[in-house]
């Protein structure tokens, strides 16, 4: 649409305001939104060192009520009042991996369960880990979902905020350790991070046939899991 002196009118991808110029005059988003790219990619690795955005509870907020939508609106432009997915993920494992470190070392203290070697993990390797394992678990979606018109990275965008969210869970999860002790918290892990999988690739997924996305989507969760449960029960092993 033009008016005037063939000015431009643009819709704002994040928040629908239409205006004219670069930026959004609502929300402050560019109206022109690039695709996402391994260089975007690393851009966001950079400003996670440099910036905290606000939008973190917000996105934790979207994860739990739109799974699948709120990270297909983001491969799409909705971006502006989201925690960039580099920087949600890495905060997240923190999380996670600090809150587990406490638990179990509390445990040890007043309890007298656990080992020295699982509090290390946690304290020293877990994040490590799951950086390195993160390729592969991006790897792994778009080997099963090669057909979906995402490329690598907007695939890794869906990576780095389900696994965020799975972070959450498992941190939640693992405080039932205080009531139930010997409590292996995989068994009750598993079946919730299934199901909320397989809502999030249905919904991100949605042009595919439900029932072929929700199987692809069994098995990516399934061999992520066992692959980190293989993981860290090795570099337990290594540090025992």
């Amino acid at each position: 649409m033009e008016m005037g002196n063939a000015e431009l009118i643009d819709e704002c991808k994040s928040c629908g305001y239409s205006g004219t110029g670069n930026y959004c005059n609502r929300c402050g988003q560019p109206y022109k939104i690039n695709k996402i790219t391994i260089a975007t990619l690393l851009h966001d690795v950079f400003h996670l060192f440099t910036h905290l955005d606000k939008g973190f509870g917000y996105t934790v907020k979207k994860l739990i009520i739109s799974p699948g939508h709120m990270q297909r609106l983001y491969v799409e432009g909705e971006r502006a009042k989201h925690q960039k997915p580099f920087s949600m993920f890495f905060i997240c494992a923190t999380i996670a991996a600090l809150s587990r470190y406490w638990i179990y070392t509390a445990l040890m203290t007043y309890f007298d369960t656990g080992n020295i070697s699982e509090v290390q993990f946690f304290h020293d390797y877990m994040v490590m880990i799951q950086i390195l394992l993160l390729p592969v678990y991006t790897l792994l979606i778009y080997i099963l979902f090669y057909k979906s018109d995402y490329n690598y990275a907007e695939i890794g965008v869906l990576a780095l905020y389900s696994i965020s969210f799975f972070f959450i869970i498992a941190t939640a999860v693992a405080l039932f350790k205080f009531i139930w002790h010997e409590f292996d918290t995989a068994y009750f892990e598993l079946p919730i991070l299934m199901i909320y999988n397989t809502i999030t690739f249905v919904n991100f997924f949605y042009k595919q046939p439900r029932w072929k996305v929700a199987l692809n989507s069994v098995v990516i969760i399934s061999v992520i899991f066992f692959l980190v449960q293989m993981v860290e029960d090795f570099v337990v092993k290594i540090i025992s």
